[in-house]
């Protein structure tokens, strides 16, 4: 099996922890290569202190170089919510119906890009709103897969929300 590599795209301030390591981990125990984009200049700092450094900034990221893309949440990811490169990015990779992934506040990142209008999906309970704004159907659920996207609503939703996308990933591979 070829190498697959999915990018993980972390806020560079207050990014939720629990979600990054559960995910981040899932991944790695598949195989998964993984590279982990942030405006960050230095390292990411997670809610609790935990430091990463960033592989990728936004302005080198391609989406022919992966399988999936991953949106982590925290309370940093509200600085993301109108940024226009991550909005690129996502609609590059939805646009070659690549899986994309974004949980707790993470999905209003793709919603703000015009991507979940019609399009069933959760996210941190008290931001429905903002996917309601955008169109999107929200759905009261821990996980939501809507055709190549998969949005999840808590920390506690991480493991399951990494299996669901590891299983789109198979799919998508199997049907080429």
């Amino acid at each position: 099996m070829e190498e697959q590599s999915i990018l993980l795209i972390l806020p560079a301030h207050s990014f939720n922890e629990q979600e990054y390591t559960n995910i981040k981990n899932s991944f790695e125990k598949s195989n998964f290569k993984i590279f982990i984009a942030s405006d960050s200049h230095s390292l990411c700092i997670g809610n609790n202190g935990l430091r990463v450094r960033a592989d990728v900034s936004f302005f080198n990221m391609h989406e022919k170089n992966f399988t999936a893309i991953v949106f982590i949440g925290g309370e940093g990811v509200m600085t993301y919510f109108d940024n226009s490169k991550l909005h690129a990015i996502a609609k590059a990779f939805n646009k070659n119906n690549k899986p994309i992934g974004a949980i707790c506040g993470a999905p209003v990142i793709l919603a703000k890009a015009g991507l979940l209008s019609g399009v069933e999906a959760t996210c941190y309970q008290p931001l429905k709103k903002e996917l309601e704004k955008a169109g999107s159907l929200y759905q009261d659920k821990s996980v939501v897969l809507w055709g190549n996207f998969v949005t999840a609503q808590h920390p506690s939703s991480a493991d399951e929300f990494a299996a669901v996308i590891k299983n789109q990933i198979a799919k998508r591979f199997a049907s080429v």
